[in-house]
C-alpha cells in the first residue's frame, strides 16, 4: 500500500497546477463528438472519487461489501460538467482526493483484505479497489494532460 499511497500523493501534488495550465475554452474541446472533453474527464474523476469514497468507507465496516457499480456516461451527462467552471472542477477534484488520501491512510491493515463485490464483478479486496482507483486516476489524468 505504501507504493500506492506515495503515487497518489504525487498525483495530488503535481496535477492541480498542470490542470490549471489549460484555459476554460481548452478544457471544453473534444477530440471527437463521441469523446469526453478534459472537463468531462475531470468530472468523471470526481464521480469516481464519490463512488470510491463509499467503497473505501463501507468496506471497512464489514468483511464483505456488495455495492452497485455506476453508469459513468449517465453520471457525466447528467451533471453537465461541460458547462461547469474549469477552476471549480479542479478545486473540487483536488479537495475530494485530498480527503480520500486521508481516508486511505487511516484504513486499518486488517480491513484491506475485506471483500468488495461491485456490480456484477467478481469479488476483490479493498486493497485492490484502492490500487485500482489510483491506477484509474493516473490513466485519466494522463489523458487530460497529453
Amino acid at each position: 500500500m505504501k507504493k500506492t499511497i506515495d503515487e497518489f500523493k504525487l498525483l495530488l501534488d503535481r496535477s492541480p497546477a498542470a490542470l490549471a495550465g489549460f484555459s476554460e475554452s481548452d478544457s471544453q474541446k473534444k477530440t471527437a463528438p463521441d469523446k469526453w472533453s478534459k472537463r468531462e474527464i475531470l468530472g468523471h474523476l470526481i464521480d469516481s472519487a464519490a463512488n470510491n469514497h463509499q467503497r473505501f468507507v463501507r468496506a471497512q465496516m464489514n468483511a464483505e461489501l456488495r455495492i452497485p457499480g455506476y453508469e459513468q456516461q449517465v453520471w457525466v451527462a447528467t451533471q453537465r460538467y461541460q458547462s461547469e467552471s474549469w477552476a471549480d472542477l479542479i478545486r473540487l477534484w483536488k479537495s475530494y482526493n485530498a480527503h480520500l488520501l486521508h481516508v486511505i491512510c487511516a484504513i486499518p491493515e486488517n480491513a484491506l483484505g475485506h471483500s468488495c463485490i461491485i456490480g456484477d464483478n467478481k469479488p476483490v479486496t479493498l486493497e485492490f479497489v484502492i490500487q485500482d482507483y489510483v491506477r484509474h486516476l493516473k490513466h485519466h489524468l494522463e489523458q487530460i494532460l497529453e
